[in-house]
Protein backbone atom coordinates (compact mmCIF):
# COMPACT_ATOMS: atom_id res chain seq x y z
CA UNK A 1 0.00 0.00 0.00
CA UNK A 2 2.80 2.44 0.89
CA UNK A 3 4.52 1.66 -2.39
CA UNK A 4 1.34 2.40 -4.35
CA UNK A 5 0.85 5.75 -2.59
CA UNK A 6 4.49 6.63 -3.20
CA UNK A 7 4.07 5.84 -6.92
CA UNK A 8 1.02 8.10 -7.08
CA UNK A 9 3.02 10.98 -5.56
CA UNK A 10 5.78 10.39 -8.08
CA UNK A 11 3.26 10.56 -10.93
CA UNK A 12 1.56 13.76 -9.76
CA UNK A 13 4.10 16.18 -11.30
CA UNK A 14 3.78 14.37 -14.63
CA UNK A 15 -0.01 14.49 -14.48
CA UNK A 16 0.06 18.15 -13.46
CA UNK A 17 2.36 19.01 -16.37
CA UNK A 18 0.02 17.26 -18.80
CA UNK A 19 -2.96 19.08 -17.30
CA UNK A 20 -1.14 22.43 -17.68
CA UNK A 21 -1.18 22.08 -21.46
CA UNK A 22 -3.65 24.76 -22.46
CA UNK A 23 -5.94 24.66 -25.49
CA UNK A 24 -3.82 27.52 -26.84
CA UNK A 25 -0.65 25.41 -26.60
CA UNK A 26 -2.47 22.61 -28.41
CA UNK A 27 -3.48 25.11 -31.09
CA UNK A 28 0.15 26.20 -31.53
CA UNK A 29 1.27 22.57 -31.86
CA UNK A 30 -1.53 21.58 -34.25
CA UNK A 31 -1.09 24.71 -36.37
CA UNK A 32 2.65 24.09 -36.66
CA UNK A 33 2.21 20.45 -37.64
CA UNK A 34 -0.57 21.29 -40.08
CA UNK A 35 1.45 24.04 -41.71
CA UNK A 36 4.44 21.76 -42.13
CA UNK A 37 2.21 19.05 -43.63
CA UNK A 38 0.68 21.52 -46.12
CA UNK A 39 4.16 22.55 -47.28
CA UNK A 40 5.33 18.94 -47.69
CA UNK A 41 2.19 17.95 -49.57
CA UNK A 42 2.46 21.10 -51.68
CA UNK A 43 5.92 19.97 -52.77
CA UNK A 44 4.47 16.60 -53.72
CA UNK A 45 1.74 18.33 -55.72
CA UNK A 46 4.35 20.25 -57.67
CA UNK A 47 6.33 17.08 -58.36
CA UNK A 48 3.55 14.58 -59.00
CA UNK A 49 0.52 16.64 -60.00
CA UNK A 50 -0.85 15.93 -63.43
CA UNK A 51 -2.86 19.11 -63.87
CA UNK A 52 -1.35 22.58 -63.84
CA UNK A 53 -4.05 23.64 -61.37
CA UNK A 54 -2.83 21.06 -58.82
CA UNK A 55 0.79 22.08 -59.39
CA UNK A 56 -0.10 25.75 -58.95
CA UNK A 57 -2.13 25.04 -55.82
CA UNK A 58 0.85 23.11 -54.42
CA UNK A 59 3.07 26.13 -55.06
CA UNK A 60 0.57 28.34 -53.25
CA UNK A 61 0.56 25.93 -50.28
CA UNK A 62 4.35 26.10 -50.06
CA UNK A 63 4.42 29.90 -50.24
CA UNK A 64 1.48 30.71 -47.96
CA UNK A 65 2.01 28.02 -45.34
CA UNK A 66 5.77 28.68 -45.15
CA UNK A 67 4.96 32.34 -44.42
CA UNK A 68 2.37 31.37 -41.79
CA UNK A 69 4.81 28.86 -40.26
CA UNK A 70 7.44 31.59 -39.93
CA UNK A 71 4.96 33.93 -38.20
CA UNK A 72 3.87 31.15 -35.85
CA UNK A 73 7.48 30.29 -35.02
CA UNK A 74 8.25 33.94 -34.24
CA UNK A 75 5.31 34.07 -31.82
CA UNK A 76 6.30 30.78 -30.20
CA UNK A 77 9.93 31.91 -29.86
CA UNK A 78 8.83 35.11 -28.07
CA UNK A 79 6.77 32.99 -25.68
CA UNK A 80 9.46 30.37 -25.14
CA UNK A 81 7.28 27.64 -26.68
CA UNK A 82 8.88 24.83 -28.60
CA UNK A 83 6.94 23.93 -31.73
CA UNK A 84 7.05 20.57 -33.51
CA UNK A 85 9.48 20.46 -36.41
CA UNK A 86 7.62 17.81 -38.38
CA UNK A 87 4.04 16.91 -39.21
CA UNK A 88 2.08 14.49 -37.02
CA UNK A 89 2.29 10.76 -37.60
CA UNK A 90 -1.12 10.82 -39.32
CA UNK A 91 -0.07 13.67 -41.58
CA UNK A 92 3.17 11.88 -42.44
CA UNK A 93 1.19 8.75 -43.28
CA UNK A 94 -1.03 10.78 -45.61
CA UNK A 95 2.05 12.17 -47.36
CA UNK A 96 3.48 8.66 -47.75
CA UNK A 97 0.22 7.41 -49.26
CA UNK A 98 0.10 10.38 -51.64
CA UNK A 99 3.70 9.81 -52.68
CA UNK A 100 2.78 6.35 -53.94
CA UNK A 101 0.15 7.75 -56.31
CA UNK A 102 0.60 9.34 -59.71
CA UNK A 103 -1.30 11.05 -62.48
CA UNK A 104 -5.03 11.57 -62.18
CA UNK A 105 -5.21 9.34 -59.09
CA UNK A 106 -2.73 11.60 -57.31
CA UNK A 107 -4.61 14.74 -58.34
CA UNK A 108 -7.97 13.44 -57.12
CA UNK A 109 -6.57 12.26 -53.80
CA UNK A 110 -4.63 15.47 -53.23
CA UNK A 111 -7.62 17.65 -54.09
CA UNK A 112 -9.98 15.73 -51.80
CA UNK A 113 -7.43 15.81 -48.99
CA UNK A 114 -6.85 19.56 -49.35
CA UNK A 115 -10.60 20.27 -49.26
CA UNK A 116 -10.96 18.23 -46.08
CA UNK A 117 -7.80 19.65 -44.47
CA UNK A 118 -8.80 23.24 -45.12
CA UNK A 119 -12.32 22.72 -43.79
CA UNK A 120 -10.84 21.25 -40.60
CA UNK A 121 -8.23 24.03 -40.37
CA UNK A 122 -10.86 26.73 -40.74
CA UNK A 123 -12.92 25.23 -37.90
CA UNK A 124 -9.85 25.05 -35.62
CA UNK A 125 -8.70 28.57 -36.47
CA UNK A 126 -12.19 30.02 -36.02
CA UNK A 127 -12.44 28.32 -32.63
CA UNK A 128 -9.09 29.72 -31.54
CA UNK A 129 -9.88 33.19 -32.88
CA UNK A 130 -13.15 33.29 -30.89
CA UNK A 131 -12.46 31.15 -27.82
CA UNK A 132 -8.69 31.22 -27.28
CA UNK A 133 -7.20 32.72 -24.14
CA UNK A 134 -3.78 33.64 -25.53
CA UNK A 135 -4.09 37.00 -27.35
CA UNK A 136 -1.21 36.15 -29.70
CA UNK A 137 -2.73 32.78 -30.67
CA UNK A 138 -6.11 34.45 -31.20
CA UNK A 139 -4.57 37.18 -33.35
CA UNK A 140 -2.57 34.66 -35.40
CA UNK A 141 -5.67 32.53 -35.96
CA UNK A 142 -7.79 35.54 -36.96
CA UNK A 143 -5.10 36.87 -39.30
CA UNK A 144 -4.59 33.48 -40.96
CA UNK A 145 -8.29 32.69 -41.49
CA UNK A 146 -8.75 34.76 -44.68
CA UNK A 147 -5.86 32.87 -46.32
CA UNK A 148 -7.27 29.49 -45.27
CA UNK A 149 -10.70 30.45 -46.60
CA UNK A 150 -9.15 31.57 -49.89
CA UNK A 151 -7.33 28.23 -50.11
CA UNK A 152 -10.58 26.34 -49.54
CA UNK A 153 -12.39 28.39 -52.16
CA UNK A 154 -9.57 27.77 -54.66
CA UNK A 155 -9.31 24.01 -54.06
CA UNK A 156 -13.10 23.64 -54.23
CA UNK A 157 -12.99 25.45 -57.57
CA UNK A 158 -10.25 23.10 -58.78
CA UNK A 159 -12.32 20.12 -57.58
CA UNK A 160 -15.40 21.38 -59.38
CA UNK A 161 -13.51 21.99 -62.63
CA UNK A 162 -12.06 18.48 -62.44
CA UNK A 163 -15.48 16.93 -61.74
CA UNK A 164 -14.44 15.84 -58.26
CA UNK A 165 -16.98 15.82 -55.47
CA UNK A 166 -15.50 17.95 -52.70
CA UNK A 167 -17.91 16.79 -50.00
Amino acid sequence: MKKRIYMIFLALPILAAAADKSPDESFYKDAAQGGLAEVEQGKLAQEKGQSQAVKDFGAMMIKDHSAANAKLKAIADRKGLELPTSPSVGQSTTKTKLSMLSGDTFDKSYIKGMVEDHKDDIKAFEKEAHEGQDPDAKAFAAATLPTLKAHLKKIESIASAAGISAN
